[in-house]
């Protein structure tokens, strides 16, 4: 649930939701460029341009023609940087959601200790 609602305040944000469109842009068009290039179905150039640009890398599928090498090598240095600030977003965001309610628990403690201080 906790992750439901970082996802919703972080697709609020105009900067987040850009690098939000901008990643699922760059993996949609490796996609259709995988699909076509390696003749892979659109599962296959999906799948293998999450783990090549996620740097997992499991090796069980690779481009077989030179127009793929090429593209992949272009892919990656396009894409790799995009994916990572992205995830580097998400992380920080999530921190700062949690430092925010960590915050909002030391206020509230605060108050209460001082009205009871004051009775």
């Amino acid at each position: 649930m906790f992750f439901l609602k970082t996802l919703l305040s972080f697709l609020e944000d105009d900067e987040y939701r850009d690098l939000l469109l901008t990643t699922i842009g760059i993996i949609v068009f490796g996609t259709i460029v995988y699909h076509y290039l390696e003749g892979w179905n659109y599962i296959d150039s999906l799948y293998f341009c999450v783990i090549t640009l996620t740097t997992v890398g499991y090796g069980d599928f690779s481009p077989q023609t030179d127009e793929g090498k090429l593209f992949t090598i272009f892919y990656i240095i396009l894409g790799l940087g995009i994916i990572l600030g992205f995830i580097n977003t998400v992380h920080n965001h999530y921190r700062d959601e949690k430092l925010n309610k960590i915050k909002e628990r030391k206020k509230k403690t605060t108050l209460s200790t001082k009205a009871r201080n004051q009775l």
